[in-house]
């Protein structure tokens, strides 16, 4: 099985560049873009072959000193390379060319044409091989059949792209290239006249100055693809089923004869991952336990009981905890502290329940933790990833010690939203449960801004209700339900009262803002784009349904610069 190394230095998106090349059916792995690299790092590992070297983005600069630098080796071995962001210019400043910090950074979508006519009869091969993922002439599929390669240079014929391509990129930097490194030729410029696309003229180099990985880019799919087939050479062979083969195989060794109990929220990633524990422990030795912190959705812990038993659970320990968590809670309003503040209690609670059990002190704590949960937490790969929020799981100084210890087992750790969906399906979990919208482990905390309240979870929790329920039966002009085609819906209770009328009366009622996103992966989100004629009814059935609720808004931000939840 052939495989693609990506180096992490510490971009928000470099697990997304992993798979999305899973995808496409190639194996990859990631190291911590500043690692010293072994002879084993280059070996065949897990019956893999390196066929070639991705360098991340950072939210570093090459020319400081928080700038890591690759091993050198990476420019030794003569295999393939591409910088993306961050790894172009981390090549470009390595190899002798110049970065300096842009006037006005580039940020969101940026046109950029693609021109081939430099491309000479030597480099034809390599060179218009890679640029011919950005023809939009060219499917996935064929780049993938041909390896990318067309069949004759620019004016020799036989179907050839045809150039300038010009497409739309996602870009996310605040420094560009002054000059490209000996040896480099420029092929891309970005609208703003700044250098997007290059490659070396004798070896396999490459550098794109945006993020292919994003879905926001044109063409990135097929430029990954044309990297991965037509240079590096790469054949199919990795799969979510070898995934599911690799953890099920893995996780008996790892946790012993020792118990496994997993935290479980009822929703999709903690679902997955129990449904996968108990595939590969047995039910016996798995021990779920779900706490109903007086935070969670309607009907919530009725719902979550029939699911895990339905998969099988002969464990399963409901813990009521309301009072203890809304004790915690009270008194904050900084979400990093709620955050936190959960992250802590949800460790207390599960130990106390651990002493009641009877499970011995060996037991492993396991997680449905994402990697989008520990990247956005500053938990990536290597230690160059910026903190955006804390999750409950990541962040709390008690789950880090346990993690420090070695006593976590977290099997969805690599994984994105959409890919523990389809491992969920392959588990054989229900459509209901594989298909449910993303809910953060704090719950409703962090969807009340300021101080959580009993009243506020309980006006919340009826709003969202309604909401959903709406989502389930409205269909869209394709035919499918409005949830279905949303990624991920949401209401959220704000920390203000607004005026308003109620028949003659005055009303001073609590605001409320509906959220509903489309993603792929989390990672980036669009806005929702509602009919009016939907959301003006939403809106008048919550506030007729909850009259706490004067007056109701819709968050039209995308992700970034906006997160998906509001703490």
């Amino acid at each position: 099985m052939d495989k693609i190394l990506i180096l992490d230095f510490g971009s928000q998106t470099t697990q997304l560049i992993g798979r999305r090349i899973r995808d496409l059916g190639v194996y990859t792995e990631i190291l911590p873009g500043d690692a010293a690299l072994s002879d084993e790092a280059f070996r065949s590992g897990k019956g893999a072959a390196l066929k070639g070297i991705i360098l991340s983005g950072s939210p570093e600069s090459v020319y400081t000193d928080q700038g890591a630098a690759p091993d050198r080796r990476v420019y030794e071995l003569g295999l393939p390379l591409l910088g993306i962001c961050y790894g172009f210019q981390r090549m470009t400043w390595d190899l002798g060319g110049k970065v300096a910090p842009l006037p006005r950074r580039e940020y969101g979508r940026v046109g950029v044409t693609v021109a081939a006519e430099k491309a000479d009869e030597a480099d034809f091969g390599r060179t218009l091989g890679f640029l011919s993922g950005f023809d939009k002439a060219l499917p996935l599929s064929a780049i993938i059949a041909s390896g990318a390669r067309p069949p004759a240079p620019p004016g020799h014929g036989g179907g050839a792209p045809a150039f300038p391509a010009v497409f739309t990129a996602w870009m996310s930097h605040g420094d560009t290239l002054t000059e490209l490194a000996p040896g480099f030729r420029q092929y891309g410029t970005s609208d703003t006249g700044y250098p997007a696309v290059a490659a070396h003229t004798q070896k396999p180099w490459f550098g794109l100055q945006f993020h292919p990985e994003v879905t926001h880019t044109e063409r990135g799919i097929e430029a990954l693809a044309a990297f991965v087939f037509g240079v590096c050479g790469c054949t199919q062979g990795w799969s979510m089923e070898k995934y599911a083969e690799e953890i099920c195989a893995s996780l008996p060794g790892r946790g012993g004869e020792d118990p496994v109990l997993l935290l479980i929220s009822g929703g999709v990633d903690s679902t997955v991952a129990g449904a996968l524990l108990l595939k590969a422990l047995g039910g016996e030795k798995v021990h779920l336990m779900y706490m109903d912190t007086g935070l969670m959705r309607k009907n919530e812990t009725e719902d979550v009981s029939a699911d895990l038993k339905r998969l099988g659970a002969k464990n399963l320990h409901i813990v009521h905890c309301e009072a203890e968590f809304l004790a915690a809670l009270k008194g904050l309003e900084d979400p990093e502290a709620k955050r936190k503040a959960i992250g802590d209690l949800f460790i207390k609670v599960q130990e106390r329940e651990l002493a009641r059990l009877g499970l011995p002190d060996s037991s492993f704590l396991a997680q449905g933790t994402l990697y989008t949960d520990l990247i956005e937490s500053g938990k990536g790969v290597g230690k160059k990833a910026r903190l955006i929020k804390s999750h409950h799981n990541v962040g709390s100084p008690l789950v880090d010690a346990k993690r420090r210890a070695g006593r976590i087992i977290e099997p969805l750790d690599r994984l994105y939203k959409d890919e523990v969906r389809a491992l969920g399906r392959l588990l054989g979990i229900g459509r209901d449960i594989v298909r449910r919208h993303p809910f953060p482990g704090p719950g409703l905390a962090v969807r009340i801004l300021g101080e959580v309240t009993r009243e506020k979870c309980e006006i919340l929790r009826e709003a969202d209700s309604v909401f959903i329920d709406e989502l389930k039966k409205r269909r869209s002009p394709a035919g499918n339900s409005l949830y279905d085609e949303i990624w991920q819906a949401f209401a959220v209770l704000l920390p203000v009262r607004s005026v308003g009328v109620a028949g003659d009366l005055r009303k001073y009622g609590w605001v409320l803002a509906l959220r509903a996103i489309t993603s792929a992966d989390g990672m980036t989100a669009d806005v929702y784009p509602f009919p009016a004629k939907d959301l003006l009814e939403i809106s008048t059935l919550i506030t007729n349904t909850v009259t706490e609720i004067g007056r109701v808004t819709y968050d039209i931000s995308s992700k970034p610069p906006a997160t998906i939840e509001w703490e």
